[in-house]
């Protein structure tokens, strides 16, 4: 029966977001706790591209009908993704584990799930975010000036303002650092997704539907909360979530780092105006990287730790911070939509893996 877990780790792995083995085996355990050994099969056949369940159940030597009932239980239990438009066939696709199968699981945290996943992520994350981001970082609303030049997918006014369906769900790192005693204290209900991940999380009772005016309120209460707005790192989004330091994995990880501005898809950075600034202190309490210090009782910004948030520029009282666009910035950065990050993603993640291996060649030669 291990194989077959073996066999799925080996398949997540090759996703985008990774699922490295361990030596303590703490991958497997998850994988057991989350899908029976038929459903760990089953998705070893399935790819990140959507596929109706005929043809996935030839690839297991299954009917249409048994194929259709196993993808749409696995789908309910958050193993894998599926679109249910009504008056067309389902189809389905692979998750990875994160961003994807850990998020659908925000209603079905336990302690030893989440003790697992603990264990896990500090592995987890080398993959899952190193390599290209996810989710990209943008400015809230109130830090963009009015002469500042800004592309459409740069604002979340704008991004959330192209979607017809909207729904907000709890924020899985928030609810599990409560579950665990602890937490930071901000707004638990923050996570948007939208259109067709809208209708997955709908379907599986993930989240409530809410109207624009409802997602515009929640993004000016996030910036009131002093969370980072992080959407799907393409032009085209499937979701913004809002972020805190104290809580998010993928903060959480760019926070250690000793440049988190080289490993975030941000293209801005702040500035000070040391004249302008009162030092009121304000704004160390505001940024989440700790990219701000006082030095002669005025800010002073370590640019390598900025991520160009915004949250330090909007409650600025002087107006002594601004965003500026960082040098040497390139706009095509940012993929199209979210196929073509995932696509990107896994060739960045390839050609790492094939440099380190040819480093290590070359060492065992030496």
């Amino acid at each position: 029966m291990s194989d077959v877990y073996q066999g799925l780790r080996a398949h997540l792995d090759k996703m985008p977001g990774g699922f490295p083995a361990t030596d303590s085996g703490v991958e497997i355990k998850i994988l057991k706790q989350l899908f029976t050994p038929q459903e760990a099969q089953m998705a070893q056949l399935l790819r990140l591209k959507l596929e109706p369940a005929e043809v996935i159940g030839q690839r297991a030597g299954m009917t249409p009908e048994a194929a259709e009932e196993l993808l749409k239980e696995m789908s309910r239990k958050g193993l894998i993704f599926s679109i249910e438009a009504e008056g067309r066939p389902p189809v389905f696709m692979a998750s990875q584990f994160v961003v994807g199968i850990w998020e659908y699981h925000v209603d079905r945290l336990d302690p030893e799930f989440i003790k697992a996943t603990d264990e896990y992520f500090p592995f987890l994350a080398k993959e899952a975010f190193n390599h290209m981001p996810q989710l990209r970082t943008i400015p809230v609303e109130k830090s963009v000036a009015a002469d500042m030049k800004i592309l459409s997918y740069e604002t979340a006014a704008e991004l959330v303002k192209k979607q017809k369906k909207f729904l907000v769900a709890p924020c899985i790192c928030r609810k599990e650092h409560q579950i665990k005693g602890g937490g930071c204290g901000k707004p638990l209900e923050t996570c948007l997704v939208f259109g067709w991940g809208a209708d997955y999380y709908e379907r599986n009772g993930l989240g409530r539907i809410i109207t624009l005016q409802e997602t515009l309120d929640i993004l000016r209460q996030a910036d009131k909360a002093g969370l980072v707005l992080q959407p799907s790192n393409s032009q085209e989004i499937t979701n913004i979530c809002c972020c805190c330091g104290d809580c998010c994995l993928a903060l959480l990880n760019m926070k250690r780092h000793p440049a988190p501005a080289t490993i975030c898809s941000s293209p801005f950075w702040v500035r000070a105006d040391c004249e302008a600034c009162d030092g009121c202190e304000t704004c160390l309490e505001r940024c989440q990287m700790e990219a701000l210090s006082m030095e002669d009782d005025v800010v002073a910004v370590t640019t390598k730790r900025c991520i160009g948030c915004g949250l330090c520029v909007s409650t600025c009282p002087r107006g002594a911070l601004s965003l500026i666009r960082k040098p040497g910035y390139k706009e095509d950065e940012v993929p199209a939509n979210p196929m073509e990050a995932l696509k990107r993603r896994a060739e960045l993640r390839a050609r790492s893996k094939q440099e380190l291996a040819s480093k290590l060649e070359r060492h065992q030669r030496i």
